[in-house]
C-alpha cells in the first residue's frame, strides 16, 4: 500500500499544529488509527475521509482521492502481515495451504521448495525465519484470539511428504488441545461451500475498523470496506455452521495424520 496518501495527511496536519490526538478527537477517530493511516498501513472509510477533510479544512481532496479499498500490495503479503501482527482476534480460512502461522518449519520449507521461480537455499532461509517470526503472536496465551477454517484438502495434499505432514497436523492438534486455537475443518462430504474462490484472514482489531486480507495466484490484497468486510465475514461464518465440530474436527485430523503413517 502507497504511504503517500498518508504522508500528505501528516503533511497537513503538522501544517494545521495538530497532534495525531488532536486530529483523531476533531475526526472523532482514534489516535491508533490516524497513526496507521498516516504510515500507509491503513486507507480510511469514505467516511473517516470526509471527517478527515472537514478537520483539516481539505475540502473534498481526502475523500475524493482516497485509494481503493482493495489494494493489491507490491510485497504482497506485507499489508496483510502487518495488521496480522496488530490484531486482536484473528480468523483464518485456507484452501490449499496451512496458515502461515500455523506452519512447522518443516513444511513452511516444503511449501518454498515448490515456489517459481526456484528460492536458493539461503533465501528460503530467511522467508521460514520470517514464517516462524509471524507464528510468535502465539506465544502470548491468550491474544489473538484465534479460530481456523480449514478445507479437507489442506490435510490431505502431501505438501513435504508423510512425515512432513504428520507432523504438521499433530502440531496443530496440540495448539487446540492447548485451547490456543480453535480449529473446524470442511469435509470433502460437504459438497460445496461459500469460501471455495480462495483463503482469507479476517481480523479485528483495539482500536481500529475490521480488516480481510485475501491471497490469490502471485497477489494479496486489503480490504477495509466496513460494507465488503460485513459481507466476507457473514460468508465466514456461513462456512463455520457447515463445518465439522471442535472435537469432531480434532479427532478428525488425528484419523488423517495416522493415515499418514504418525502415531502419537
Amino acid at each position: 500500500m502507497s504511504s503517500t496518501y498518508g504522508e500528505w495527511i501528516r503533511e497537513q496536519r503538522v501544517a494545521a499544529g495538530l497532534t495525531q490526538q488532536d486530529l483523531a478527537d476533531a475526526a472523532i477517530m482514534t489516535r491508533s488509527h490516524i497513526s496507521h493511516i498516516e504510515a500507509g498501513r491503513r486507507v480510511p472509510s469514505q467516511d473517516d475521509a470526509r471527517r478527515l477533510d472537514k478537520a483539516l479544512n481539505t475540502g473534498n481532496v481526502l475523500s475524493r482521492f482516497r485509494p481503493q479499498d482493495d489494494v493489491a500490495v507490491a510485497d504482497y503479503f506485507e499489508a496483510g502481515r502487518q495488521l496480522e501482527q496488530q490484531a486482536t482476534t484473528i480468523r483464518e480460512f485456507a484452501l490449499s495451504y496451512v496458515p502461515g502461522i500455523l506452519q512447522t518449519e518443516a513444511y513452511a520449507q516444503a511449501v518454498l521448495r515448490i515456489a517459481y521461480p526456484p528460492r536458493g537455499t539461503e533465501e528460503r532461509d530467511r522467508l521460514v525465519v520470517s514464517r516462524i517470526e509471524r507464528a510468535r503472536i502465539l506465544d502470548d496465551p491468550l491474544t489473538p484470539v484465534v479460530s481456523v477454517l480449514l478445507d479437507e484438502a489442506v490435510l490431505r495434499r502431501p505438501i513435504g511428504g508423510s512425515t512432513v505432514m504428520a507432523d504438521q497436523i499433530t502440531s496443530m492438534i496440540h495448539l487446540v488441545e492447548r485451547e490456543r486455537v480453535r480449529i473446524h475443518v470442511l469435509p470433502f462430504g460437504l459438497g460445496g461451500h461459500p469460501l471455495l474462490l480462495g483463503m482469507m484472514t479476517l481480523m479485528w482489531f483495539e482500536d481500529q475498523p475490521p480488516a480481510v486480507y485475501s491471497e490469490g495466484a502471485f497477489m494479496g490484497t486489503v480490504h477495509d470496506s466496513p460494507g465488503l468486510v460485513q459481507r466476507i465475514q457473514g460468508t465466514y461464518d456461513l462456512a463455520l455452521g457447515d463445518a465439522l465440530p471442535l472435537k469432531e474436527s480434532v479427532a478428525f485430523m488425528r484419523t488423517i495424520a495416522k493415515e499418514y503413517g504418525h502415531h502419537d
